[in-house]
């Protein structure tokens, strides 16, 4: 049977790095074991802001790769103000810290750049997509945002194929993401932003979200939404599935990566201030272990109280020997922002602290995407930021079954979660 087609459009291919790559270069990977060809088209040259050469060893051997260059005015930007480099990455000053040069900036990205500054590649992109489509046989067409201007080289071609069946994959949401309203939009600016998204939930024949949230949320704005979150690849050395269990003398509990005053878990903090304070057991075995920058301000006061002796703080880690740290755990803690805005919000760590098997401690806003995916893998507990006594009694529930040898690992249910799993829920819906 001859393999059908799928050719995906993305700004984000090997050699950039960062999450916003891996989504497509895993889907690319598994797809041609269940019946699609992937062939990608991308920027010949494109201002990444991040690069990583390790992901090239997942580019398929034979993939056929289409290129066309790109004019993006980041060129322009960054001799304008060295700061503009954060705006390719979707980060902004906010407030007191912005300089008059960044709210120009913000302004003129805002507001010029609609929806955002590779909107120049749109059209020729179009043109050339359209003779090779008509030269080559595509079924499907992929477009991956941000950046949204993607989408608009879907909705083009759409028009010029309306049997073409097109995929608009929104890795993040568009007028819903939370520094939407920090672009200082005009009110002509912000209804063609809404214009131009609700364009695109209209005629894709799907919307791909990575939350539930986040597909909940574009149905009721128009779109035949589907979600296929992200999740973690099996055949990544870094991940060993089922790994050996080396029980250890302390009960240790660990957090990767970069943790900032918006999402400290004070709660937990205090339970398990309490803990060590009350129970003798727990507090000869306890370790509370800091893999990545901790804000200053956690860290001084978690050193000014009873926990100041049970703290390990490795700093700053490779990726390989940040998963090691996981793999040496008993427990893993993992932190979102609190407002309830941010219930769609999936961490990708939170994929690869399933593939450890360890029990995974989760902090957020009520009825959060992750409590669900926590509870369907059976893998941790979700916790709001007012919650302390029953985060006590969950964590010493683990310590006394740690203690008893029985603190066993899960990972019956995250196989759900693999690259190759999501993969082949994506062809299904093919």
């Amino acid at each position: 049977m001859e393999q059908k087609k799928i050719l995906i459009i993305t700004y984000y291919w090997p050699p950039a790095g960062g999450p916003g790559v891996q989504r497509w270069l895993k889907f690319a990977k598994y797809l041609p074991d269940f019946g699609w060809k992937p062939v990608v088209y991308t920027p010949e040259n494109p201002s990444y802001p991040l690069l990583d050469e390790s992901l090239m060893k997942d580019v398929p051997e034979n993939i056929e790769i289409v290129r066309t260059k790109i004019w993006e005015p980041y060129q322009l930007a960054e001799k304008l103000n060295k700061s503009n480099k954060k705006f390719k990455a979707g980060q902004f000053d906010v407030g007191k810290n912005q300089s008059w040069k960044s709210k120009l900036s913000i302004w003129v990205r805002g507001n010029f750049f609609i929806p955002d500054a590779r909107v120049f590649w749109v059209k020729p992109s179009i043109q050339f997509l359209e003779k090779y489509l008509k030269e080559n046989k595509i079924d499907t067409i992929v477009t991956s945002g941000p950046p949204h201007s993607l989408h608009l080289i879907g909705l083009g071609l759409k028009n010029k194929f309306p049997q073409l069946k097109w995929i608009a994959d929104f890795r993040d949401p568009w007028t819903e993401i939370s520094y939407y309203k920090h672009l200082k939009l005009t009110k002509g600016s912000d209804k063609k932003h809404h214009q131009l998204e609700s364009a695109v939930f209209k005629n894709a024949d799907i919307t791909l979200a990575t939350s539930y949230t986040d597909a909940e949320n574009f149905r009721k704005a128009g779109a035949n939404a589907v979600c296929i979150t992200n999740g973690f690849d099996e055949t990544d050395a870094s991940l060993p599935i089922n790994a050996t269990d080396n029980k250890s003398t302390t009960f240790t509990l660990s957090y990767i990566g970069v943790l900032e005053q918006l999402r400290n878990p004070e709660n937990l903090w205090k339970a398990l201030d309490e803990l060590v304070q009350e129970n003798t057991d727990f507090a000869a075995s306890f370790k509370l272990k800091f893999v990545g920058r901790i804000d200053d301000k956690i860290l001084h006061s978690l050193e000014n109280s009873s926990l100041k002796n049970h703290i390990l703080n490795l700093g700053y880690l490779s990726h390989s020997k940040a998963v090691e740290e996981m793999q040496n755990s008993d427990m893993l803690l993992i932190t979102n922002f609190p407002n309830e805005s941010s219930r769609g919000i999936i961490p990708g760590k939170i994929f690869e602290y399933l593939s450890t098997g360890k029990q995974i401690l989760s902090f957020g806003p009520n009825k959060a995407d992750v409590a669900k995916i926590l509870d369907e893998t059976a893998a941790g507990k979700h916790f709001s930021y007012n919650d302390s006594d029953t985060v006590k009694k969950f964590i010493l529930e683990k310590f006394d079954l740690w203690k008893n040898g029985n603190l066993i690992e899960n990972t019956q249910r995250i196989e759900q979660f693999s690259r190759k799993n999501l993969t082949q829920q994506l062809a299904q819906i093919l």
